[in-house]
């Protein structure tokens, strides 16, 4: 799969990471985070495989965390993929996601 369409997802709110993901032609991941001298690494691995779960092999993904706990930047990263790709039904639940 890859990113068909600009998508965002998430805010810059205390807690909450702005997800944003852009078309190209190869995998670019940027993450920005106030917390990112000890997560940094963290917020990078956890962005990677929801990557390889979904078998994205091409995209922009852009991640402005601030502060945001594992499973929120988890699923605003997922939902912009989805977005992205106009997915809004038959989501994989429990199997790549």
């Amino acid at each position: 799969m890859k990113i068909e369409n600009k998508a965002s997802a998430g805010t810059l709110e205390s807690s909450d990471a702005e997800v944003n993901v852009y078309p190209s032609e190869e995998l670019k991941l940027e993450v920005k985070s106030s917390v990112y001298a000890q997560f940094g690494s963290q917020i990078e691995q956890t962005v990677k495989e929801i990557l390889d779960n979904l078998e994205i092999e091409s995209g922009e993904i852009l991640v402005d965390d601030r502060g945001a706990l594992d499973c929120t930047i988890r699923s605003r990263v997922e939902t912009a993929i989805l977005r992205s790709n106009n997915i809004t039904e038959n989501i994989p639940w429990g199997d790549k996601i």
